[in-house]
């Protein structure tokens, strides 16, 4: 017997006991017949206060209007988003990775209890994707995501900008590299209008390893914010969305472990965000896929960095997109043998049928490279284990930092303490600066340290200070850091314990990160350390702290494991003030840093 094609509206347009549902949804303008065709939910993160997401309405809209043309009933709603780039350095960024977890409760809450059938979410900004991702994987209905597409590049004096040339114009200014006029034009001319964030920062690396999955149209990812192109996919999506309602392929039919696989792959060749290993991590969970960090450290070990974009490069995705875009990049992968193309796709086609007309990219191009000419034989991402982080930690190393750092340590407690050290000159050539009581409970929310990796590339120590936290980094970090630092300080990791002046090595091809203290020593100062008050006790930030898993787990807020709720609870839960800087005027250095 052929499946309804309405399963979940049914229940309340054709139960004569549900009149009142009817009356409703006549009162919104559906006729009878109408009320007998699937209902389709357009989920947008659109909002006026930021470019990733002010133009997804209107994407939303043109959506609504081609679902229309067939027998299907599209249907709008909204949810909510927080700007990485403009809460970045506040506490505001406090929110950023919170609002990950409430996109997807939001969206699965509307799609669940409005009985829709189907979902096409409309996502632009870095959180939006992993949580639209989480959501349409736990509802498991017929569903595709669209990305809004990269931003334009910025221009000032000759030279290509976007968002992380301001954050970096600052350290600049701040060291008297350049001065209060370049300054204040940079700012002005780095974002011109509507798109995510330029380069393969989170967003452009979260929309791209999606369409890897399979889960939205090839180009959907490279396809600009502002273009025809994104516009003409608009009645693609209709079309994808009504021939998944017809075949009932459903997202847990497409991500399976193969599909992710593919996508870390690519995520890899892209030279993509850290920020994706956390994301990859709660998208497995949603799906039911046992994922780990070893998982991708394999991935990483065997597969080359190739493709030269920003941060660490000097293309734009928009410069991808006009040598052929992501599809172009996955057909030479596929050439090569790294992706399974037997994977199903959001076409109701496999990836090497999606993939078997699409241009192969150009010899003369040199947005990325070819295989025996990588920027990096293995993966930028590096897993990184030892006494400093016995559950790991996610290091990106694209090759230009070097693979090994050794040197003393200055600590920070925060990351407004960091930014004043850094202006008031006590970070050094040599150093490693360690950032801590920022994981997702210390935080709380795992706050981006972008601020201070731009202060300290724009400062001109990019090249002679390493830095690690608890915390995590911008897609738009580049330089030798480590993030994701587990178990984080305010659970008494020891990257809690480590003193000014305590020497560390950071091993990239060993794949260690060891504090340079004995084990006697470091027992003697656990004992002596207290665990600071978590720094909200209620409100969203409160309600995180206290279920918020590890970042080694992906910062899961949904754990049902026992044993792993267990093993992140929050110490405290008692009102403190925000974050007071650190006194850092005490800083003993036992030896300079050696990089290599």
């Amino acid at each position: 017997m052929k499946h309804p094609l309405n399963p979940y509206s049914r229940s309340v347009t054709q139960d004569d006991s549900q009149p009142a549902a009817k009356a409703m949804l006549h009162a919104i303008g559906l006729s009878t017949e109408q009320l007998n065709q699937p209902f389709v939910g357009i989920a947008s993160t659109g909002y006026e206060g930021n470019p990733c997401n002010m133009h997804l309405n209107d994407l939303a809209k043109n959506i609504k209007n081609a679902v229309s043309k067939h027998p299907l009933n599209g249907l709008i709603f909204n949810t909510i988003g927080i700007s990485d780039g403009i809460s970045m350095g506040t506490n505001g960024m406090h929110y950023s990775l919170p609002s990950r977890d409430l996109i997807a409760d939001s969206m699965e809450m509307v799609v669940a209890g409005m009985h829709y059938d189907a979902v096409v979410t409309v996502v632009g900004c870095d959180k939006n994707m992993p949580g639209a991702m989480m959501a349409m994987l736990r509802l498991n209905r017929p569903a595709l995501l669209v990305y809004g597409g990269t931003i334009a590049a910025g221009c000032h004096a000759g030279k290509k900008l976007d968002v992380v040339s301001a954050f970096e114009a600052w350290g600049e200014k701040v060291s008297g590299q350049i001065n209060e006029s370049d300054y204040q034009q940079v700012i002005q001319k780095a974002c011109p209008g509507a798109g995510a964030c330029g380069g393969m920062y989170t967003a452009n690396t979260m929309a791209s390893a999606i369409e890897a999955m399979g889960m939205s149209l090839p180009y959907s990812s490279s396809n600009p914010a502002i273009s025809q192109d994104k516009l003409d996919e608009m009645s693609q999506v209709a079309d994808a969305i009504n021939g998944l309602i017809q075949q009932d392929l459903k997202p847990r039919d497409i991500v399976s472990k193969a599909a992710m696989i593919n996508a870390f792959k690519l995520v890899t060749v892209l030279g993509g965000s850290t920020n994706a290993v956390l994301h990859f991590l709660a998208i497995a969970d949603a799906a039911g896929i046992d994922l780990t960090l070893d998982d991708l450290q394999a991935i990483s070990d065997k597969t080359p960095f190739l493709a030269d974009l920003k941060p660490s490069g000097k293309y734009l995705m928009e410069d991808l997109h006009q040598v052929g875009g992501v599809p172009a990049v996955m057909k030479y992968m596929l050439d090569l043998g790294w992706l399974d193309g037997s994977c199903m796709t959001v076409t109701g086609q496999s990836l090497a049928a999606n993939l078997a007309s699409i241009h192969a990219l150009d010899d003369s191009q040199d947005v990325l490279r070819m295989q025996n000419q990588p920027i990096k034989d293995s993966g930028h991402i590096q897993i990184l284990k030892g006494n400093l982080a016995s559950e790991g930690s996610v290091a990106k190393i694209t090759g230009k930092e070097g693979e090994f750092f050794h040197g003393p340590a200055v600590t920070f407690d925060s990351e407004h303490a960091v930014n004043l050290g850094i202006a008031q000159g006590q970070v050094k050539a040599g150093d490693v600066v360690v950032i801590r009581y920022v994981g997702p409970k210390g935080g709380p929310g795992m706050p981006e340290m972008l601020k201070p990796t731009a202060a300290i590339i724009g400062a001109g120590l990019g090249d002679s200070v390493a830095l690690i936290t608890d915390g995590r980094f911008s897609g738009g970090t580049h330089g030798f850091v480590v993030g994701h630092v587990t178990p984080e300080a305010q659970v008494g990791g020891v990257i809690a314990m480590v003193q000014d002046g305590d020497l560390i090595t950071i091993d990239a091809k060993q794949n260690q990160l060891q504090l340079h203290v004995s084990d006697s020593e470091l027992q003697q100062r656990k004992q002596q350390w207290q665990a600071p008050a978590i720094k909200h006790e209620r409100g969203v930030l409160g309600k995180y702290a206290r279920t918020v898993s590890s970042a080694s787990m992906g910062c899961l807020t949904d754990l049902v494991n026992d044993q792993a709720m267990q093993k992140t609870k929050p110490i405290e839960t008692n009102l403190i003030a925000e974050d007071v800087a650190a006194n850092c005027s005490n800083i003993h250095r036992h030896s300079k840093g050696v990089m290599r």
